[in-house]
């Protein structure tokens, strides 16, 4: 996960504190793992550069999902999802299915795109 762009927080008027959730699941929906980044405070364009690594073989790669959401940090306890998108099996769009296979045809060199997130 590289960087986001155009973070707003519209309930304050500065930009938001976020981060990144990964989830990665099977065929039918359930979790087999999941990592988050750091938060990135205050930043609308906030740079991750943090780079996930999942155990995935090679015959399940069309089977599974990977959803990625962005969320900002509102206070200690409180979170708000900003967006999300999914790759792989169950993409959230062409976009995201064209990055999927790409990545699976790329035999580990990196593929980096720019998705809009959906909202939550």
């Amino acid at each position: 996960m590289i960087k986001g762009s155009h973070f707003r927080n519209l309930a304050i008027n500065r930009p938001p504190d976020t981060y990144g959730k990964l989830c990665l699941r099977n065929s039918v929906g359930q979790e087999m793992s999941r990592c988050k980044t750091s938060v990135r405070r205050g930043q609308p364009n906030p740079v991750y550069k943090e780079t996930f690594i999942f155990q995935v073989a090679l015959f399940q790669l069309s089977d599974v999902t990977l959803l990625i959401s962005i969320y900002n940090r509102r206070s200690m306890k409180r979170k708000e999802m900003v967006g999300w998108i999914s790759l792989g099996q169950s993409s959230s769009g062409e976009e995201e299915q064209s990055h999927w296979q790409e990545m699976k045809e790329s035999q580990g060199t990196q593929v980096c795109r720019w998705h809009t997130l959906l909202e939550s």
